[in-house]
């Protein structure tokens, strides 16, 4: 079975990670097999299984979730086509090569602008939320991130370095 998570970046531009083991992490540690140097992303956020040609996500106690077609989940089969979003970033799961046509996935992150007192202040102001294309945000936070950790999503093949596997 040929798995792809296919990611788009806010330029248009797609990237591939293909999954070859049987258990793939993802998470913002280092030991992870697709990592994501993100502070929405939990150490250890989530795991892709392969086994008997079934497809799954495991939440691995992440503390902002895993969603698959917008419903958190905490394990779920996955079939072709499916979104499964990590943090800020969507992946589209492609499955033998389907679906063939797979194109950017357009959704909004939620998130807290300007800092606001706490809210046990008698001052506080209800926080402004801004809507954020999560690609744009997770290209904005990786650029202030250490670069290193952001080099196994940058080559120019698009596909994730077997240096991170």
């Amino acid at each position: 079975m040929n798995i792809n998570l296919v990611m788009f970046q806010e330029s248009g531009e797609r990237r591939d990670f293909p999954l070859s083991r049987p258990v793939t992490t993802v998470g913002r540690k280092e030991d992870c097999d697709i990592r994501i140097p993100l502070a929405e992303i939990s150490r250890h956020h989530a795991k892709f299984t392969l086994d008997d040609a079934i497809l799954k996500i495991l939440d691995l106690g992440s503390a902002n979730g895993t969603f698959v077609n917008n419903k958190r989940v905490k394990e779920s089969r996955l079939s072709a086509g499916d979104h499964v979003v990590v943090g800020p970033v969507v992946f589209t799961v492609q499955l033998d090569g389907k679906p063939n046509d797979v194109r950017a996935v357009k959704t909004k992150l939620r998130t807290l602008s300007n800092a606001s007192p706490p809210s046990n202040s008698p001052q506080a102001a209800p926080p402004v939320e801004e809507d954020l294309d999560p690609i744009s945000a997770l290209e904005a936070l990786a650029s202030s991130a250490d670069q290193t950790a952001i080099d196994a999503f940058d080559d120019d093949d698009g596909i994730l370095n077997d240096s991170v596997l």
